[in-house]
């Protein structure tokens, strides 16, 4: 089967990062990477159960921490967390992330992997002031060349430095002039690692995929190091077709 098809077996919730928690350690590195503040209002768009709200309050001293995220469930976790910890200035919203408003924001933490999502969000940043720091995972904002890379977790700054050339995107993310297998290989293990799913049994599956997706996405822009597809790619491609059952080779172009 095509990956495409595999992806559409899986639960929506998966695909849309809505039911992934950021553990604690990622949050963690992540306000250090934003070098988050006792001057910073924090919004955190897709919160989950507030454990980054919690986190940029407590050990940050954020002056005002915000999540707002559209699942009943996950709102009323976070507003139990916050009432048995009793912690001030601290609130969460429920509602779209697309209709809500963050215009007193100095970070954000932006984590979605829907295209549609990101692009009706980006228009919204670029509204803000000058100066706020907006934090994704994976992926760049579209159309805006990073300010900061300590991948997986990607800074964009108010107003953007925008570009609608991909290829100069992908390296600016990657920061490398060329991307071979071994630099696919390292960041999707940097991405797998980060997200920290609770069955770390099927990592090396997700290094794979990940790994491939890079590497293709890098050879279809014309930035990955040589002509030649590698031993190694042709030979992870063949697992994924051979023991898994999952076709990737024609996502090449």
């Amino acid at each position: 089967m095509k990956i495409e098809e595999y992806l559409s077996t899986l639960p929506q919730s998966i695909l849309s990062g809505e039911e992934i928690q950021i553990p604690p350690d990622t949050i963690r590195e992540i306000c250090k990477f934003a070098d988050l503040g006792q001057n910073d209002t924090f919004y955190h768009l897709g919160s989950g159960n507030g454990t980054s709200l919690k986190i940029a309050r407590q050990e940050f001293n954020v002056k005002n921490a915000i999540g707002i995220d559209n699942s009943e469930k996950m709102i009323s976790l976070a507003k139990k967390m916050i009432n048995e910890e009793n912690i001030s200035n601290i609130k969460v919203i429920e509602q779209d992330v697309r209709k809500a408003e963050f215009k007193d924001a100095d970070v954000i933490l932006c984590w979605f992997m829907d295209a549609e999502v990101l692009e009706s969000l980006v228009e919204k940043f670029q509204k803000l002031k000058n100066g706020v720091r907006i934090i994704t995972i994976w992926g760049p904002l579209p159309g805006c060349l990073p300010e900061k890379v300590d991948f997986p977790y990607i800074l964009n700054k108010t107003p953007f430095n925008q570009t609608d050339d991909l290829k100069k995107q992908l390296l600016a993310v990657f920061e490398t002039e060329c991307i071979g297998f071994v630099t696919a290989w390292e960041y999707a293990e940097r991405y797998t690692k980060s997200i920290g799913r609770d069955n770390p049994e099927n990592d090396r599956f997700l290094v794979i995929i990940q790994a491939l997706t890079i590497w293709i996405n890098a050879k279809n822009l014309g930035v990955a190091c040589g002509e030649e597809i590698p031993d190694s790619i042709r030979s992870y491609i063949a697992i994924l077709r051979e023991y898994f059952g999952i076709e990737v080779e024609h996502l090449l172009k």
